[in-house]
């Protein structure tokens, strides 16, 4: 099965594949209350190739042209397929557009690393320009390289490009996938990459292994920017984990049933943020949480997987989880549940810390709580749960930042471990217990 664009660039924005801003467009209203600055390019959703000739991709410069173009774009069948949806994405300026793929190579039955430099709407692809590389062997960065050599590429464009087809290769393997495609891969003058076309193919007989998928192909998706998806009455997550076996649940970021107005007012009392690595374990936080009583007013999937991105790719997608969950609603308690065996809960704690002093977040004294209940235990190597008093008194103070309920595999080192001593962080060895002491911290009495 193919992925749309917007699913697939998705997808490449939670490997971290430079994905220019972009927004889903299903009505004309939609269209008018856009959130992206002109010029833009409106593409048609749809599964056929030559989108492109067929007049299905469009530019515009304001509203009145964008309406224009979209009204054409919606009317047009291509490939016997209208679009039930637009996909509105800022305009770039391109100086070179490259083609890469890893597909599976049906004679080996091994992974296949495909690159040209003649990529694009006008790329001649042919035997004779797309070079190739077998994955022979456990994969290392060194494949990579070599297929961007054989495209001849130099310079920067060497570690830059190979880096693409790293994360490209992550997100085949990990998901089960039949084809990565990016065509175009754009660069522009300044040398800056970015997935301005893509496509995914989805093995059907792996669909049900991969909670994200399923979501995507049910219309569950995590936009680029890190929006939200924020739960209408913030109660139960039956919405949202229906939607991964087959029902309508949470469209790009918001409530399905709900307006925006309405889920202010809804969520403003909701205490409650999930920030986790992965559409399945950000369903499972969010239905333990909901399970022990707490109220979860939305989720964030950072979507930085093993194997497909660095630390800092992790650190700056965090900060904006941080930022998001902020904004407009601010919430009382962050769970966050990042696995992986490169994230390091030194390197998150440091980006909290970071991120909570630049924003004010957290004053330096504490106050006692006589109301609260008592810890299980008081390190995490001493039980299920983990809560220092400091953590507890800072929950309950409202208009400062949240409390912290933080499960990442590994010890902290001995500043770590003094500098969470000193913060509203508190440790989990297991999700449950997270979700256990998230609920807890959130229901607890305000001062």
């Amino acid at each position: 099965m193919d992925l749309l664009e917007y699913q697939a660039k998705a997808l490449f924005a939670a490997m971290g594949i430079p994905v220019l801003p972009s927004q889903p467009i299903a009505s004309l209203q939609e269209l008018r209350e856009l959130k992206i600055p002109y010029p833009i390019a409106l593409k048609s959703q749809v599964r056929a190739g030559g989108r492109g000739r067929a007049g299905g991709i469009r530019f515009a410069s304001n509203t009145i042209d964008a309406v224009a173009a979209a009204q054409a774009i919606f009317s047009l069948p291509i490939g016997g397929e209208c679009p039930a949806l637009l996909l509105a994405e800022a305009k770039y300026n391109v100086e070179q557009e490259f083609y890469l793929a890893v597909a599976l190579d049906d004679n080996a039955r091994r992974p296949v690393l495909l690159g040209s430099t003649q990529g694009g709407m006008d790329g001649k692809l042919s035997a004779g320009t797309v070079h190739q590389v077998l994955v022979d062997g456990e994969f290392s960065p060194f494949y990579a390289r070599r297929l961007v050599l054989k495209m001849g590429l130099r310079g920067e464009l060497v570690p830059s490009v190979s880096e693409i087809v790293e994360r490209m290769y992550a997100l085949f393997v990990q998901n089960d996938l039949d084809l990565v495609e990016i065509n175009p891969l754009g660069v522009d003058r300044a040398g800056e990459l970015m997935a301005l076309d893509g496509k995914v193919t989805v093995n059907d007989s792996a669909i049900d292994r991969h909670t994200e998928l399923k979501c995507l192909l049910n219309g569950v998706v995590m936009p680029p920017s890190l929006k939200p998806v924020w739960i209408e009455g913030g109660t139960a997550p039956a919405s949202v984990a229906n939607a991964a076996h087959g029902a309508q649940g949470a469209v790009n970021g918001q409530s399905s049933n709900s307006t925006n107005g309405d889920r202010s007012k809804k969520n403003a009392s909701t205490p409650i943020g999930i920030v986790c690595n992965g559409m399945g374990l950000t369903l499972a936080a969010l239905d333990l949480v909901c399970r022990f009583g707490g109220n979860v007013a939305g989720f964030i999937n950072v979507g930085w997987t093993v194997g497909g991105g660095r630390p800092e790719i992790l650190e700056g997608r965090l900060e904006q989880a941080l930022a998001s969950l902020s904004h407009p609603h601010p919430v009382r308690v962050v769970l966050l549940d990042l696995l992986g065996s490169a994230i390091t809960l030194d390197g998150v704690v440091a980006v909290i810390h970071q991120y909570a002093k630049r924003h004010g977040w957290w004053r330096q004294e504490t106050q006692p709580m006589e109301e609260l209940p008592q810890p299980l235990s008081t390190t995490r190597s001493e039980g299920d749960l983990a809560v220092n008093n400091w953590a507890n008194n800072l929950a309950l103070n409202q208009g400062r930042g949240p409390a912290i309920v933080l499960r990442v595999l590994g010890e902290p080192s001995d500043e770590t471990r003094e500098l969470i001593e000193s913060l509203p962080i508190s440790l989990a060895d297991s999700l449950e217990a997270a979700a256990k002491l998230t609920a807890v911290l959130a229901n607890a009495p305000q001062v």
